[in-house]
């Protein structure tokens, strides 16, 4: 393939970028300002847990058609066509993005750009970042076009997404911009993947817009979960019965602990301020609520812990089962389970967190809380459980056993994924939120 590509950025999205864009056949550099992890990621390994992207990145390295740098002016050199993979953080006291890592990427790299290169904005950014971004290169590089290519990525899966998109979309000004963009994903293309050529505002709007909906669903299910605990009804069956209206469908209805990660929380609240920017807050003020009631859920948690331990947690030891936002990940960004478990050391229990890939992460977090990497010497002498994460993994737990070595039978699935009859009938107290108690 004669396009060769660059990717700036090598966290989830710009490492997992980089690799699949080789596995396709295409030339790449990876760039990071880290040289610890460029070191890492040459040697063959990946600095974060992802399936399958270990063997992905190391295949394409030994074939020559991957390497990693620190090097601005290297990548910029290499490439023709330069992916922005940076991360846009929640800013510090407010809802906004941190835009400063996009704008400083793209500023390292101008000097260096060649007239006739393009650049491609993967990063999820408020709209109107790709034009502002587009009139700064007209000034520092003349010649060099723009393009905007929201990521649709979910952690855990984020190879097959990469490979295997359910769409993509483009955002462009120029039919040079569309047509060498639809050389980098013809063999994509070419398996029919949905290919949309929208304009950039609508391009940067896609990615906060499927956030958006995704927390507003699972938003929505979850304050069903409280009206179902007032009223003494299932919310998992509720769920299954209203996702088979096709209006609806049944996928983001799992009721439980709620959202997090790094991703949806912070675009939704930086949704939020970019539409106050433009005047229109009043358009998207329902997203307070979507997050609100998502925040809501690991406070009910821990209330729902500290009245099944008998109005406090002093003192009581508690089995925490997960540490990461979500299955498949070691990431544990606004992780709704660590959340919990925090709260309640900090309420003055004894906890100590299980998590099968996460516990180095939420060690360099939280250093002071105690976690372990064997689920039975987590929850020795435990007054209470609490799945927090769905890991496959605790799902398969034999809850006899286990109630052969906790001091109090007591568990509460805060991600409704246990066998509540199995448990019940091996014996244990066991309440799932927004499920009967009996």
């Amino acid at each position: 393939m004669t396009v060769r590509l660059s990717v700036i950025g090598t966290g989830y999205l710009g490492a997992t970028h980089a690799a699949c864009m080789a596995e396709l056949g295409f030339d790449v550099i990876g760039l990071d300002v880290v040289p610890e992890k460029v070191e890492l990621l040459n040697s063959g390994k990946v600095p974060f847990y992802e399936p399958e992207l270990d063997e992905v990145l190391e295949r394409n390295i030994k074939a020559g058609r991957l390497r990693f740098t620190t090097s601005f002016q290297e990548a910029a050199e290499f490439g023709d066509v330069h992916f922005i993979c940076v991360g846009t953080p929640q800013q510090s006291g407010s809802y906004a993005a941190d835009m400063s890592q996009v704008f400083g990427s793209v500023r390292s790299l101008a000097p260096h750009l060649k007239s006739g290169d393009l650049v491609v904005g993967k990063s999820t950014v408020p709209v109107g970042t790709a034009t502002q971004i587009a009139h700064e290169l007209s000034q520092s590089a003349p010649g060099v076009d723009i393009a905007w290519n929201p990521e649709f990525l979910r952690e855990g899966f984020a190879v097959e997404d990469t490979l295997n998109p359910d769409r993509l979309v483009i955002g462009v000004r120029s039919h040079e911009g569309e047509a060498k963009l639809r050389e980098v994903y013809a063999p994509l293309i070419a398996k029919d993947i949905p290919f949309l050529v929208t304009d950039f505002p609508t391009a940067e709007l896609v990615k906060v817009a499927a956030n958006s909906f995704l927390a507003t669903k699972i938003s929505f299910i979850n304050a069903m979960a409280e009206v179902c605990e007032a009223a003494g009804a299932d919310v998992v069956q509720l769920a299954e019965a209203i996702g088979y209206d096709t209006r609806i469908g049944n996928r983001f209805l799992a009721a439980g602990l709620g959202f997090g990660g790094g991703c949806l929380p912070k675009d939704i609240r930086a949704f939020m301020a970019r539409a106050g920017e433009l005047g229109a807050e009043e358009a998207l003020t329902f997203l307070r609520e979507v997050d609100q009631i998502n925040l809501r859920r690991r406070s009910h948690t821990v209330d729902l812990v500290t009245k099944e331990l008998g109005a406090s947690v002093r003192d009581k030891n508690i089995c925490v089962l997960g540490a990461t936002f979500k299955p498949d990940s070691d990431d544990v960004r606004d992780s709704p389970s660590l959340d919990v478990a925090v709260a309640l050391a900090n309420a003055g229990a004894n906890v100590i967190v299980h998590d099968p890939k996460g516990t180095v992460n939420a060690e360099r977090v939280y250093p002071t809380m105690k976690y372990s990497t064997d689920v039975a010497a987590a929850a020795v002498d435990a007054d209470l459980i609490l799945h927090g994460t769905e890991w496959a993994e605790y799902r398969e737990i034999d809850p006899a056993e286990l109630g052969k070595i906790v001091r109090t039978k007591n568990v509460i699935d805060a991600r409704n994924k246990l066998d509540v009859k199995l448990w019940r009938d091996a014996g244990w107290n066991i309440r799932a939120l927004g499920r009967p108690t009996a």
